[in-house]
């Protein structure tokens, strides 16, 4: 020990070979790890040649599909779980194929690259993106009369506004790209300076990167067979469902698996490939929170409260009015939301105020990047040099964002009260001058956290402007038309930052992503509310609650406008007391979650993901509870095939329903029925008829 010191320490002769090992070994391990010199003999294309026709007519097929199954989740139940992934491997599919065919002919000119990969990735999320915040779920559908209808009073005539296709790709195409404009100065401060991970944009940068290499290549070529089979199987069992829904409670969805009794309860599995699909990508702690809340709500609670028909609520009311007993429903399942939302901003904000001043008050110690080269303070691997570099080279001027963001504002002062003379023009104003920093805030937290609390925005805008309108001034109707300006900023905010990263990470020009987020977010603007048209006009009962497509956010982003403008008066008897207590029994979970070991909190339930079926039963949670026993059973056998494969799968199983609905959609506008009913009767209902 004494001599090794001395030989080391003392007379220091073996330091600098020692340095030089330590060197190269580094060296070594870092071109073993380095993504981009694998690519280092491939030249980067310019941001215009990433932005190809072909990838843009793969984008909008894609984002017709998208469209489709985005909007059968927001009708159904609300859970939408991540698309990236399916996006950026059908369009590698896609592509793939397309190059193949070309390069067999001679014909091919443009070899396929990671960069337009990320192009059509961007393009589609962004288009399918609109699906979710243009509100077909939730504010946009809960203006309508059908939705005015359920919340127990006949609708005025400013209490409502019918769904047109004129107004709403009007309406979208105004304040869907304001967002963009909020966050494009600062781009280099959330990638480069602040280094924010974004998550769900690095794994799909990750899966980009790897789709590109030649084991890459083989691995998708594997995963889109999976995909392909899984789609196919999920698209002919929809098809073959649909024979046997000719009336009202027919098919396989309204089967009693578990009897009649727990059917009555809304406790069955209804055959939806969707949603066990759903399931296989969602964590198991969604799922089980989604089964929990339907035991807390259907099992007990429900049946102990109608117990108090008569007492609380009048006994004549019907099923769908929120004085009774659907009350109870809607106005509990908000509580918990506005619970969960309300912790998660605070804690997200809390973050990002936390992370902002570590980075100023930390920015003299961290690498300062100039061209892509770091300065004395640190060194920056080949990997970020050269992501650094390409990430700085194409500049979106500031002023191009700036003079955007005030055109886009003053289009937006002056057109949107006359789509809703409900809101007003200084609403309009204030929200555009507070939008630039709660933009940053939810860009900034969805880095840290990679969560969007988008909507959480929307419901804020609900109560502070539908408050300001008053009940006299339809405060309802401008209200839920502020949570989808709101929503839509800080939505389209999030996800181009998100996409900024991916493209850092895949060497995708910013210039190139902001194109194709521009171009992904004007398709969507019209291809969902043509989707939304197509099925609204093709399912008449759309929006109820026994229909196919309840739409439950509707309902419950409606009352929550209501209980903005008139208060706790519209609650039934004891419900405002079982509010506030679901409300802090929301935040008190949420804080132990977030305050003991992960060994111990991964075990907790979400109350957000809990509140879901209190309004809608459990049927869906059990279809997600099987995706994850199926994932849970395929890990157990093959845990590295499982990682590979359960993505594929999943997004087949979710694209082949979901697409279906495309072709059922026609055929109910078309007039044409399916040829059987296959219905289930107790005893008893048999020896009635």
């Amino acid at each position: 020990m004494g001599r090794d010191d001395s030989v080391e320490s003392g007379y220091g002769f073996e330091d600098e070979p020692k340095d030089k090992m330590r060197a190269k070994k580094e060296e070594e391990e870092e071109m073993v790890m380095s993504v981009e010199r694998v690519f280092e003999s491939k030249e980067v294309p310019s941001w215009r040649q990433q932005l190809t026709v072909r990838a843009f007519v793969v984008s909008l097929v894609l984002s017709v599909l998208f469209s489709f199954i985005v909007m059968k989740l927001n009708l159904t139940t609300g859970i939408i779980p991540s698309l990236n992934v399916s996006a950026g491997l059908l369009g590698f599919f896609f592509i793939k194929t397309w190059t193949k065919v070309l390069e067999k002919s001679g014909m091919l000119q443009v070899p396929f690259t990671r960069q337009e990969n990320t192009v059509i990735q961007t393009c589609v999320v962004a288009s399918a993106g609109i699906t979710f915040s243009g509100g077909f779920g939730s504010y946009l559908f809960a203006m309508s009369g059908r939705i005015a209808n359920q919340s127990g009073s006949a609708p005025g005539t400013n209490d409502y506004k019918d769904p047109s296709l004129g107004w709403i790709i009007g309406f979208l195409l105004i304040v869907s790209f304001v967002g963009l404009m909020a966050v494009v100065p600062l781009r280099k401060i959330m990638i480069i300076d602040f280094k924010l991970t974004y998550p769900s944009g690095t794994a799909t940068a990750h899966l980009i990167n790897s789709f590109h290499t030649p084991e890459g290549a083989k691995q998708a070529k594997k995963q889109v067979r999976a995909l392909g089979k899984f789609f196919s199987f999920s698209f002919f069992w929809g098809f073959f469902q649909w024979f046997y829904t000719a009336a009202d409670g027919c098919g396989f969805a309204n089967f009693p698996t578990l009897g009649l009794k727990a059917f009555e309860n809304r406790f069955y599995f209804d055959f939806s490939a969707t949603y066990v699909g759903v399931g296989m990508i969602c964590p198991y702690i969604i799922n089980i929170s989604v089964l929990l809340g339907g035991i807390l709500s259907w099992g007990l609670m429900w049946p102990l409260i109608g117990k108090k028909e008569g007492d609380w609520y009048s006994a004549h009311l019907k099923p769908s009015d929120t004085h009774g007993l659907q009350g109870y429903k809607v106005f509990i399942s908000i509580a918990m939301i506005l619970g969960d939302g309300l912790y998660n901003f605070c804690k997200v904000f809390s973050r990002t105020i936390l992370g902002l001043y570590h980075q100023v008050r930390g920015k003299n110690n961290l690498p300062r990047v100039v061209n892509g080269s770091a300065t004395e303070s640190g060194q920056l691997s080949f990997d970020d040099q050269r992501r650094t570099s390409v990430f700085l080279k194409d500049q979106i001027p500031t002023s191009f964002a700036l003079g955007g963001y005030i055109v886009i504002a003053i289009i937006s002062i002056i057109s949107l009260p006359h789509i809703f003379h409900q809101l007003k023009w200084y609403h309009i104003l204030i929200m555009y001058l507070a939008a630039p920093a709660l933009a940053f805030c939810n860009a900034y937290g969805c880095g840290l956290t990679d969560w969007s609390l988008a909507s959480t925005y929307g419901k804020l805008a609900i109560f502070v402007v539908g408050s300001w309108a008053g009940a006299s001034h339809s405060g309802v109707l401008a209200g839920l038309a502020a949570c989808g300006v709101m929503m839509n900023i800080v939505s389209t905010a999030s996800d181009l930052t998100q996409d900024f990263k991916t493209g850092y990470l895949t060497l995708a020009s910013p210039r190139s992503m902001f194109v194709s987020q521009v171009i992904g977010t004007a398709m969507g603007c019209v291809i969902s509310p043509c989707v939304f048209w197509l099925f609204y006009k093709a399912f008449k009962d759309l929006g109820l609650p026994t229909s196919a497509y309840p739409a439950p956010y509707a309902n419950i982003y409606r009352n929550m406008a209501i209980l903005g403008v008139e208060g706790f008066s519209s609650l039934p008897k004891h419900c405002l007391s079982l509010c506030y207590g679901f409300f802090a029994a929301s935040i008190v979970i949420n804080a132990v979650r977030d305050s003991v070991p992960k060994k111990y909190s991964r075990f907790i339930p979400l109350p957000m993901a809990m509140a879901i079926p209190f309004y809608l039963g459990s049927y869906f949670a059990i279809d997600m509870c099987i995706g994850s026993l199926i994932v849970y059973l395929w890990e157990r056998s093959n845990k590295t095939k499982a990682d590979a494969f359960v993505p594929a799968v999943a997004s087949g199983l979710i694209c082949g329903e979901g697409i279906w609905s495309l072709p059922s959609s026609i055929l109910a506008l078309a007039g044409v029925k399916p040829p059987i009913c296959m219905k289930f009767l107790s005893r008893a209902e048999l020896k009635d008829s």
